[in-house]
């Protein structure tokens, strides 16, 4: 996801005049709502009534079952919205850096939901951080998933003229957003291939 992704999204030529130049709008307050519920929802009908030894399976060594996706974005969650949309949030409006943001929101939700490129994930993000077992894990999920949709909907803030660094280039924090979401719809069409893998267990 990082330098490839980084690089194509750069070959397009997105121009910065075509995003956004003032604060969140009514439009993409409702959409980003409505991708966060999406998001979270695919999950719970993903998971919902699997067994634990379905949970558990793994098509190979190298390859996460679906409890170990959950552990992931559980993680994620957390840590990405601190330093995406957190961050972002702590420094004042500027708009003179929209140049700096290199790719549109639909654009941006494609290259972060597709499974075409895999990525290695780094050592704070992997699964083994968090030994919980998956209800709690998934409560866990639930809930900051909840508050950060709650968040959404009655933020007052700019979120389109303040910034974070990821490894897709400058987006702003509206964007952030998005791209936690994202992140949560690809490892679920990750479960998704898992539960389609040939010796998924039945049962």
């Amino acid at each position: 996801m990082r330098i490839r992704l980084f690089t194509l999204l750069i070959g397009l030529g997105m121009s910065a005049s075509s995003f956004a130049q003032s604060p969140m709008t009514k439009e993409e307050r409702a959409f980003a709502i409505k991708y966060m519920d999406e998001a979270t929802k695919g999950v719970e009908q993903t998971t919902k009534g699997l067994s634990a030894e379905q949970l558990a399976y793994k098509p190979d060594a190298n390859t996460w079952s679906v409890e170990e996706c959950l552990k992931h974005m559980a993680i994620s969650e957390e840590t990405i919205w601190t330093g995406f949309v957190t961050t972002a949030l702590q420094t004042a409006p500027d708009p003179s850096k929209r140049a700096e943001v290199q790719v549109e929101d639909k654009m941006l939700l494609g290259m972060i939901e597709s499974r075409q490129q895999k990525v290695q994930t780094q050592a704070p993000f992997e699964p083994t951080n968090k030994p919980e077992d998956f209800k709690t894990v998934m409560k866990e999920f639930k809930s900051l998933r909840a508050e950060h949709a709650k968040w959404m909907k009655n933020t007052d803030d700019d979120l389109r003229n303040r910034y974070a660094q990821t490894p897709v280039g400058t987006i702003d924090a509206y964007q952030a957003v998005l791209f936690i979401s994202g992140h949560v719809k690809r490892h679920t069409n990750q479960m998704k291939e898992v539960i389609a893998s040939p010796g998924f267990p039945k049962q």
